[in-house]
């Protein structure tokens, strides 16, 4: 049973049914209700490609109507979820409550950016964050969503993120030079509305209207704030100001999540123990980045477990170890005596 997230509907696709074809498993799929469309699309290319009628199923509708039921199935081996951390848990009580079934858990996160006094080009430091925390309209789960600062370089790192935000502009999000389009749904705009409503301190952007949301920076007074702590899912950046390395680490590894995390600074005995020292699946250091195709991706913590997406990695989900002992004696009888 492979589930899957709205946000990237046809790349999460591949990610599941790569390898779990390669391993030789059918699959059901449960592509998310607001975006469906591609996974249907690649069940008719599979068909007209040759492969086996039943071996990859697309299996459209509600958590209530597809999700739970792949959960529970008691010929259902193993599942694959990628989504939000509340509905990863069900799928928990959902084998524990049936047959058992391996599950695999890819869930949110709250991903910090730690900028140190000893960064090297603040304003490619600026371009990196503002990638990480408004691509997709923040609606990806290793979004940069933290920014975690030294006080001595916070002014003027600010300064240039807000240079190279106001080059995300909202708009169609048919047209190319469109940066920001309209969130998912109208659920998913209020919610996120929901949050920016309980924003102390706005420091850039901030308007939400009609199913938009500027590309916003929000300045929190610490690390418990809401907006520091919950996995908002659009394009808001939680500005934390720290005095050293070991508080920024420190801040850093305070969450629920453990997805990934970016740490920039010159120095290059701190990015190694930084990068062993932050709890998340994906560490990147002067950059943003998810890795790619070749590299395993998961995470810590709530943000999941079970297993890992991408890589050689990922094909362990969808496998399962076996001992074969064989007696190749020529006499059985000589080989038992």
């Amino acid at each position: 049973g492979l589930v899957l997230p709205w946000n990237f509907p046809l790349l999460m696709l591949a990610w599941k049914i790569g390898p779990a074809l390669a391993a030789g498993c059918s699959v059901v799929v449960k592509p998310a209700e607001e975006t469906s469309l591609t996974a249907l699309r690649v069940a008719e290319l599979a068909t007209e490609a040759g492969l086996p009628r039943g071996v990859l199923n697309i299996l459209p509708g509600s958590g209530p109507e597809v999700g739970e039921p792949i959960g529970r199935h008691m010929d259902i081996d193993a599942v694959s979820f990628t989504g939000s951390t509340v509905t990863g848990k069900r799928f928990l009580s959902y084998s524990g409550e049936s047959n058992a079934k391996e599950i695999t858990l890819e869930m949110g996160g709250k991903n910090p950016a730690l900028v140190m006094d000893d960064a090297e080009n603040l304003d490619r430091v600026a371009a990196h964050i503002v990638q990480g925390a408004f691509w997709n309209m923040g609606e990806n789960c290793s979004a940069s969503s933290r920014l975690i600062v030294h006080k001595n370089v916070k002014a003027e790192l600010l300064e240039r993120i807000a240079h190279h935000a106001a080059q995300w502009n909202t708009g169609d999000p048919l047209d190319p030079e469109t940066r920001l389009g309209a969130l998912v749904s109208e659920t998913h705009f209020n919610k996120v509305c929901g949050y920016l409503e309980k924003a102390e301190t706005v420091v850039l952007g901030g308007k939400a209207e009609a199913g938009f949301v500027e590309a916003t920076v929000v300045e929190v007074s610490g690390n418990d704030n809401v907006l520091a702590r919950e996995e908002i899912f659009g394009p808001v950046l939680s500005v934390i100001t720290v005095d050293n390395f070991d508080q920024a680490i420190r801040t850093a590894n305070d969450t629920d999540y453990g997805l990934c995390a970016s740490l920039f600074t010159a120095n290059a005995k701190r990015a190694i123990r930084g990068a062993r020292m932050l709890r998340a699946g994906t560490v990147t250091v002067n950059s943003f980045g998810e890795g790619d195709a070749t590299t395993p991706f998961g995470g810590f913590k709530q943000s999941g477990f079970g297993g890992r997406d991408n890589g050689i990695h990922a094909h362990d989900q969808y496998t399962q170890l076996k001992t074969i002992w064989l007696d190749l004696s020529d006499d059985a009888d000589e080989a038992v005596e």
